[in-house]
């Protein structure tokens, strides 16, 4: 087997430089809370592969589903012959989404497509063009996806021109907008949006109930339901993007739940497959029906594979109660970071969704520091990811499956990266 040297030169002549990682470690195999590379050595997962592998690396139930299901049938596309597994999941996602109003969904490839398609549902159902985004929002890298996120590099810079009738209205960020309260940032946001775009305008109101790639920023309670109240009250389709929150990401099966929210769409994908790709959107029957027949779907959406993979996924959640094991998670970081020294404003997050922003002594973002204790954990064996609209934030993704003992060595190196 090459090492991870060797690897790396092979990736230099066969792959896009566009296509960036992390680290120059190549991945032999990983399990529960830990990844091992060609070199032999263990790394402990804070980045779950950006919040997928909620159920743990090669998790037992779904390793057995994928297998059992390629050894039946690998494709077919279900807009040509469908099969049951596909119901099965839009079943789940029915149960499990906020409301118990009558519901429909549909799958597709990831969480950029879900989005899209959430728009396009919104659009058709209203007739209506504009959609509402946030401030620090992250939505996908598709050329619709790219016009709803809020962050120029690296996703956005000279991909342009973008899609028309996107429209940004201002976030509750609770650290820099000088206290306003839920209702107060409600109020500015909708200021903006009567004032810019019209309320009879609007198509959809999309946003993350915790922000991902935006600093896992999590707005003011009250800002929320605010938020979904105009929607409805204007006649606009209220859309939560839970693709990095979903599927027990946050100590809810959805993060919406936490203020009560019954979203009209629900965007799902990450979690939900158990590290194979698989989206969805799941919302009111009315909306989701209001499209013509053979206006949603794609060759790959919903594949057989990974819709048993997103079964068994899903079973394991129950199984292992990950909502609890989210909690589990958060105490155990929370804990760990509330002495961890100068330079951090502020830790965040639900569940085992958590950050920490970094700030120089005035209070500016400090994104060299991130970086540097970033690197710091993955030169010690942490794997750990940044993010934020300036870089400066540390976000942490285990597994919810880690074990306390590996959690607690990877606080142990997060905390001496944080005190050099």
């Amino acid at each position: 087997m090459m090492n991870s040297g060797e690897l790396h030169q092979r990736r230099l002549a066969a792959v896009a430089k566009g296509v960036g990682s992390v680290v120059d470690s190549y991945v032999d195999h990983a399990a529960g809370g830990t990844i091992t590379d060609v070199d032999g050595r263990e790394w402990i997962d804070f980045a779950s592969g950006i919040a997928v592998t909620t159920v743990g690396n090669s998790a037992p139930k779904v390793v057995e589903a994928v297998r059992a299901q390629a050894e039946r049938f690998t494709h077919t596309c279900f807009m040509v012959a469908p099969y049951e597994s596909y119901v099965a999941v839009c079943e789940q996602l029915i149960a499990l989404t906020p409301g118990t109003f009558a519901k429909r969904a549909a799958l597709f490839n990831s969480g950029a497509e879900a989005v899209e398609n959430a728009v396009k549902i919104a659009r058709h159902a209203t007739g209506r063009p504009a959609v509402v985004v946030f401030d620090h929002a992250y939505h996908g890298r598709t050329n619709l996806t790219m016009a709803l996120t809020a962050k120029n590099m690296p996703y956005k810079h000279r991909f342009g021109p973008f899609a028309p009738e996107v429209y940004r209205a201002p976030m509750s960020y609770p650290l820099r907008d000088g206290g306003l309260s839920g209702a107060e940032a409600a109020r500015r946001a909708i200021d903006v949006i009567e004032k810019q775009v019209g309320g009879s305008n609007v198509a959809a109101v999309l946003i993350e109930p915790i922000q991902g790639e935006g600093g896992f920023v999590v707005p003011a309670q009250g800002f929320l339901p605010a938020i979904a109240a105009w929607a409805k009250a204007n006649g606009a389709v209220f859309v939560a993007d839970e693709i990095q929150t979903g599927f027990a990401r946050t100590g809810r099966w959805f993060a919406s739940e936490d203020e009560g929210l019954e979203p009209d769409l629900i965007t799902t994908a990450k979690g939900m497959g158990g590290g194979l790709p698989i989206a969805a959107v799941t919302g009111r029957a009315e909306l989701m029906d209001a499209v013509h027949a053979g206006g949603l779907g794609g060759t790959y959406g919903g594949n057989p594979i990974a819709c048993a993979a997103a079964l068994a996924a899903i079973e394991t959640m129950r199984e292992l109660d990950l909502c609890r094991e989210a909690l589990r998670i958060e105490a155990r970081i929370k804990g760990a970071l509330r002495d961890a020294g100068p330079g951090i404003a502020e830790v965040r997050g639900r569940g085992a969704m958590i950050a920490a922003e970094m700030v120089l002594t005035d209070g500016e973002p400090d994104p060299t520091r991130a970086a540097a204790v970033s690197k710091a954990c993955h030169d010690a064996g942490l794997l750990t990811l940044t993010c934020g609209t300036y870089g400066n934030v540390l976000r942490f993704l285990p597994p919810l499956v880690i074990s306390d003992e590996d959690l607690d060595r990877g606080l142990a190196i997060l905390l001496r990266a944080l005190r050099t």
